[in-house]
């Protein structure tokens, strides 16, 4: 089968499109045949060599939309189930092999490429606005990256939600108009955020702060979150580590909470289903859609890379299989 392998870090021109084997299927696993995979920014992480080790060569990717090839008998699944999954072993591949607790079938009325826009960030995004950051409908609430692909998808489910103001940050105002018809009722970038954020509130500053930047950007969230606030914290796209006072969080009752999907596919996987099942539900009646920016052929894995690495992009970028 054709599927994209590196055999070494580095730039995007790493990637190597080639034949290689099957994988084997193992007990509590299918045989997936891929119809379309998401390019997320942990793929360029570990492409970097910044994300962990591995043994090479290796296939990146996290999620794929497509058909079940072969299943287990005593398995809930079929061949022919049009499916989502998390495959082992990366997903920028014709054929890939899940663990049958990491995949979930969809109706028939969500599209394939559709399909493959949600898996990582419409799980994500949901754990993180509904149950490790508790929002309320009476809450201000900050999303920084809010045109990349989690970004675009916590703007869309806060405003289902009913929440009270959605305030957004973005590297260029070009992507402005974007988040806002995504949702957001303010954008700003991350220079002028901290100040925005205290004047829309008063000076008390928002409830919850989701930032999967890091580095500065998590000093300056710290103080213009509210007493009693929580700061989500997710990831770390600017390379850089956040730091904070110990004083910042227990003199004003703050709350820092972390959040790893990866983490939790590895240790929790069975607490997905009902997320899942719930953003399924919310695509296939199209309460939420997640743009695609734009949809490469899985000989195209390098130049995906770099227009997720160039930024001048709004939504999901997709790998066609």
């Amino acid at each position: 089968m054709k599927a994209v392998i590196q055999q070494e870090f580095g730039s995007a021109d790493v990637l190597t499109y080639t034949d290689v084997d099957l994988q084997k299927v193992g007990n509590n696993e299918v045989l997936i045949k891929v119809a379309y995979t998401s390019v997320n920014y942990a793929d360029i992480k570990q492409r970097q060599g910044k994300k962990g080790a591995n043994d090479f060569p290796f296939t990146l990717g996290l999620d794929v939309s497509g058909t079940i090839e072969e299943a287990p008998a005593d398995s809930a699944f079929s061949k022919g189930d049009r499916i989502i999954a998390f495959p082992i072993g990366g997903s920028y591949a014709e054929y890939v092999v899940a663990n049958t607790q990491l995949v979930f079938k969809i109706p028939d009325n969500l599209s394939f490429e559709q399909a493959a826009s949600m898996p990582t960030v419409s799980i994500l995004s949901y754990i993180l606005l509904h149950q490790i950051g508790q929002v309320q409908q009476t809450d201000t609430i900050v999303i920084h990256s809010a045109a990349g692909g989690v970004g675009s998808m916590l703007v869309q489910l806060a405003k289902l939600a009913g929440v009270q103001k959605i305030i957004g940050t973005v590297g260029n105002l070009e992507k402005e108009d974007y988040v806002k018809r995504l949702g957001a009722d303010v954008i700003c970038t991350y220079d002028d955020f901290k100040e925005e954020v205290l004047r829309q509130t008063n000076n008390q500053g928002a409830n919850v702060i989701f930032d999967s930047v890091a580095g500065e950007v998590t000093g300056s969230s710290l103080e213009c979150l509210a007493f009693y606030g929580t700061l989500v914290q997710f990831g770390n796209s600017s390379g850089k580590a956040g730091t904070f006072k110990t004083s910042d969080v227990h003199n004003s009752c703050r709350n820092i909470k972390g959040f790893s999907l990866g983490t939790t596919r590895k240790h929790k996987p069975a607490s997905l289903a009902s997320v899942a099942q719930k953003v399924i539900d919310l695509f296939a009646s199209e309460q939420i859609i997640l743009p695609v920016a734009r949809v490469f052929d899985l000989s195209e894995a390098a130049q995906a890379h770099k227009l997720i690495e160039s930024r001048k992009y709004e939504g999901k970028i997709l790998i066609k299989v």
